[in-house]
């Protein structure tokens, strides 16, 4: 998937990611004309305001050439763009406490569902990689990361569950996140993570 070829601009994510490595502008230029509409389009089914949304890919195309030498695709630069896309989204809200946050939480599976087939996809793409990323966690740190996640257990509870202490539940669960966030290959905040694995 990393090594897919692009129909339009005739190179690998490898080759686009060296090229902005050495500081090659063209490089972004390739990129902004691929996925311009796309991340547009990502942000604009959860936020629905054209202003804010130009402003959100500016940003994630700012981070990007600034953020050149550190970049690490994971997956493929489509989903880590909407990633960062939707990441950017999740932090505009997380800054502006008066707007309705909720709703991009309560919704966020329902705006995926109705939004176009190239942003479900790229979610779908995500998702998975993050599962495989879980499953492939140690057997004691997959175990406690998935009853913290998936049955909504108190570390307390997991404890109690597992025989093992509280700070041991919360060491593999620190290093379940760890691992997950740096999976991501982008600059996410921990809670962005335990939110987009609900």
């Amino acid at each position: 998937m990393y090594y897919t070829m692009s129909f339009a601009n005739k190179y690998t994510d490898v080759e686009l990611v060296e090229r902005l490595q050495n500081n090659e502008e063209g490089a972004l230029t390739i990129i902004y004309k691929e996925y311009w509409e796309i991340m547009f389009l990502a942000a604009y089914n959860l936020v629905k305001d054209r202003s804010v949304c130009e402003d959100i890919v500016q940003e994630v195309f700012i981070s990007l050439w600034q953020r050149r030498d550190k970049i690490q695709i994971k997956v493929s630069l489509k989903s880590y763009l909407y990633t960062s896309t939707v990441y950017k989204v999740y932090d505009h809200f997380n800054k502006n406490k008066k707007m309705a946050k909720d709703e991009l939480f309560d919704n966020f599976e329902n705006k995926i569902e109705t939004s176009n087939p190239e942003t479900k996809l790229m979610h779908q793409e995500l998702i998975s990689y993050l599962d495989t990323i879980v499953d492939s966690l140690p057997d004691k740190c997959k175990e406690v990361y998935k009853l913290s996640r998936e049955n909504m257990l108190s570390n307390k509870e997991i404890a109690e569950q597992l025989n093992i202490s509280q700070r041991t539940v919360e060491g593999h669960i620190s290093k379940a996140l760890k691992i997950l966030k740096e999976s991501l290959g982008v600059a996410v905040s921990i809670e962005f993570i335990i939110f987009f694995l609900k």
